[in-house]
């Protein structure tokens, strides 16, 4: 009997696997700390004797080639892929044994990138699962615009090309095992549903049941803005991500804390954005560790600009430190436990703002005059989200955007919204550094038109 176990890279909404029998097993696009797949090899009792990659990542630093010199594994990687580092090259319909009874078959799958190669694994020489990385995804397929604007259109094609190859190839109840699709930008689209097989594709994926000119436009029509740091996502790769160092980062004191931030520096603060509203070090910005920190952080933050963390406890340190490994950033500056009465100097003062809901900004409409100018309504969520509806007067900035376009919001005070709260939270906490009156809206969108705000559509 195989297995495979999912890795879940929540914050980066991806996917990594590890399959295998009873003594051997394959890694499938592992994440940049290894730890995590050698734990779970741990668990199941064998060893790791391959390690796959299905593309050049562009949304997270890939652990594949200190996972594959750690156990001796063979790396395989796709022949096309452009890399600087040793690895076993792999072409269209090559076989790598996983396991008695147990193997993987290379399948080209252009389109994500020109080089993608899904990987079919076979028991007994039936297809049971495809490793589909950003390919054939659940309900929709990988983005073709990482690579280069001019291939985008081609490789849109082939994605379309590539994915009726998966199924045409394959049985219907072959498990499809997508890497991205469960919040990645590496999507065109946001998974519908946890877990599928190629009949399930056949019957709601629209790669499978429109014709090639009409799935062309309409995933065009439908790609959002791309992360910044995915810039630095390709390279990193192909030259070989290094080991990482996830020991705890050097403490900072108060004074440390003020000067990094008087240096320009960005002092992250990990706690949940209510605690952060109710009390900060003024000047720091709040990104939830719960949240996609590792998505909007890296999106955000000047590339290699230091980062000083502050969150409630050590493990929150840690849990950060691993997810912005994963994605290039590093070592933080300094880190520092517990609250602002531990972060601020003495006779220093935590900086705060209000939180409110739609409802309570339904209640300013009966403001006149002076006071109503002085209301500035921001909307951050994503162009694709905003056209769905949006609350009307309102200004339009793309959290990714607002660090950059700080001195396009209008005088006033700023009252922050997003669908749900969490990328409100951090455009607060941009906006309150910046010295603007804030209030952050916490509230899902789909309350403000039942608080009476009038929200208009495209």
């Amino acid at each position: 009997m195989f297995f495979v176990d999912t890795i879940e890279l929540e914050g980066l909404g991806n996917r990594s696997y590890l399959a295998g029998g009873e003594r051997t097993a394959v890694a499938v696009d592992p994440p940049r700390d290894i730890d995590t797949v050698l734990a779970a090899a741990a668990r199941r009792g064998v060893r790791i004797s391959t390690v796959v990659e299905t593309h050049v990542h562009n949304d997270y630093v890939t652990g594949g080639l200190e996972l594959a010199r750690i156990t001796g594994a063979a790396y395989l990687v796709p022949a096309g892929a452009r890399v600087s580092f040793a690895r076993t090259p792999v072409a269209d319909g090559d076989t790598a044994r996983v396991d008695t009874d147990l193997t993987l078959t290379a399948v080209a799958t252009p389109g994500h990138t020109p080089h993608h190669t899904a990987y079919v694994l076979n028991e007994d020489g039936r297809p049971v699962a495809a490793f589909t990385g950003g390919s054939l995804l659940i309900g929709t397929v990988g983005r073709p615009d990482l690579v280069e604007p001019r291939l985008t259109e081609e490789l849109a094609r082939a994605q379309h090309a590539s994915a009726r190859r998966l199924a045409e190839g394959l049985p219907d109840e072959t498990a499809v095992l997508p890497t991205h699709g469960f919040g990645s930008f590496c999507s065109s689209a946001q998974a519908d549903g946890d877990s599928t097989t190629i009949g399930k594709e056949k019957a709601s994926n629209a790669a499978l049941s429109v014709d090639v000119d009409t799935f062309v436009a309409d995933l065009l029509a439908g790609l959002e803005d791309v992360p910044a740091y995915y810039t630095h996502m390709g390279p990193a790769n192909a030259a070989g991500g290094a080991p990482v160092d996830l020991t705890p980062p050097a403490v900072a004191a108060p004074d440390e804390i003020a000067a990094r931030l008087a240096a320009g520096e960005w002092v992250v603060d990990l706690r949940n954005r209510i605690a952060f509203a109710e009390g900060h070090v003024a000047g720091s910005f709040n990104f939830e560790v719960d949240g996609k920190l590792a998505t909007y952080l890296a999106w955000m933050i000047p590339w290699g600009k230091p980062v000083t963390l502050l969150a409630e406890s050590p493990e929150q340190i840690a849990d950060a430190q691993r997810e912005l490994v994963r994605v290039g950033i590093d070592r933080p500056a300094a880190a520092a436990t517990g609250g602002p009465d531990r972060w601020l100097r003495e006779g220093e003062r935590p900086a705060s703002f209000p939180r409110s809901t739609f409802a309570g900004l339904a209640g300013l409409a009966g403001l006149a005059g002076q006071d109503a100018d002085r209301i500035v309504v921001l909307d951050v969520r994503r162009d694709s989200e905003r056209a769905a509806g949006w609350i009307e007067g309102s200004v339009h900035i793309p959290i990714h955007q607002l660090h950059q376009r700080l001195g396009e919001v209008p005088d006033g005070t700023v009252w922050v919204h997003c669908a749900g709260g969490m990328r409100a939270g951090i455009a607060a906490s941009l906006l309150d550094a910046a010295g603007r009156d804030v209030v952050a809206v916490d509230d899902g969108f789909d309350a403000a038109a039942d608080a009476g705000l009038t929200v208009a559509a495209s």
